[in-house]
């Protein structure tokens, strides 16, 4: 069981959200130290996860300080998913999610993430078989439907909470919307404001500051908000949300100095972490936003993001 002694769950609460190649531990741990509320890791795919692949495994990582931390699974294969909550639950973070809404073709196309939307049976099954098989909370993420025409999110809801999930996170966009058009919090809070739901909504989409957060907050009663895109290269977003929320006013975005330092730290926890080369890469995502609205910027962050050596980067962070 979880060693946390915070909830799980606690109200108007902020998420991180999960994100591959984003949400891993050196990037948690500085969205934490801004305000993040709960924690999730990138998702893990089940069959890597039994079959041991060392990636799968590395992936589970979470410190003590990241609580309450969950760790996201994804799969098409009912015995596979089960197997793998087990594994996960050896590790004991403080819940297990269900990935029902990644729309990228190749985990949907094989009928994972939103793939199962596709097969609501399959989901309800998979889920009531997982819950039945582990003893730490488990929840689920999903998005309204598969298309336009199959908005089903609060048969689905409804049908997850029966099948033993403690909280559901949905993204206000279907399958087929990919990441386009704008996140529809009208149906979310639709969901939320069933009676017949019992179990935390944690609302996700769009939600960029904290004005956003604050009219879906008040509007939909969601009971926190999960934030994904909107964090990258932005971790300081967790705290500016907060003293919005405290105030009613904006806060002043970091100095040119926090930033650097913020990133630098990012960078050289993630080498650690990870190794040199696969660091050096994926914080190439960060750059932009780490450093955005910063004057005559493009050619300094054209050298970050083509450069292979971590001492030139350190370098060129040094000088801004």
């Amino acid at each position: 069981m979880s060693n946390s002694n915070k909830p799980a769950f606690p109200v108007n609460a902020l998420y991180l959200a999960p994100m591959e190649d984003i949400s891993d531990p050196p990037f948690r741990d500085i969205c934490k130290e801004f305000g993040a509320d709960v924690l999730c890791s990138e998702f893990i795919s089940s069959d890597g996860l039994i079959r041991y692949a060392e990636k799968s495994i590395k992936k589970m990582d979470f410190s003590e300080k990241e609580r309450p931390v969950g760790i996201q699974l994804f799969g098409s294969c009912i015995d596979s998913m089960v197997e793998a909550a087990k594994i996960v639950e050896s590790r004991s973070p403080d819940f297990i999610d269900l990935n029902f809404g990644c729309p990228v073709k190749k985990i949907a196309s094989k009928g994972a993430g939103a793939g199962l939307l596709n097969n609501i049976p399959k989901m309800m099954e998979m889920t009531a078989k997982i819950v039945d098989a582990v003893n730490i909370p488990v929840t689920a993420k999903t998005r309204l439907g598969w298309d336009e025409k199959n908005k089903n999110i609060m048969n689905i809801a409804l049908g997850l909470q029966d099948a033993g999930i403690k909280a559901l996170t949905i993204h206000g966009r279907t399958k087929a919307q990919l990441y386009k058009g704008t996140a529809d919090w009208k149906l979310i809070g639709e969901v939320k404001n069933n009676p017949e739901i019992k179990i935390p909504i944690i609302g996700n989409g769009d939600i960029v500051d904290g004005a956003g957060a604050k009219k879906m907050l008040e509007e939909h009663k969601v009971d926190g908000i999960m934030i994904g895109r909107a964090t990258i290269g932005n971790p300081w977003i967790f705290k500016e949300i907060k003293h919005f929320l405290k105030t009613g006013k904006e806060m002043p975005p970091p100095g040119l100095k926090e930033r650097v330092e913020i990133c630098r730290k990012h960078l050289e926890n993630s080498v650690k972490w990870k190794g040199e080369k696969i660091a050096i890469f994926e914080m190439r995502k960060h750059y932009g936003n780490y450093f955005k609205n910063i004057p005559n910027f493009k050619p300094i962050r054209m050298q970050l993001v083509t450069s292979n050596n971590l001492d030139e980067i350190l370098g060129i962070l040094k000088d801004i």
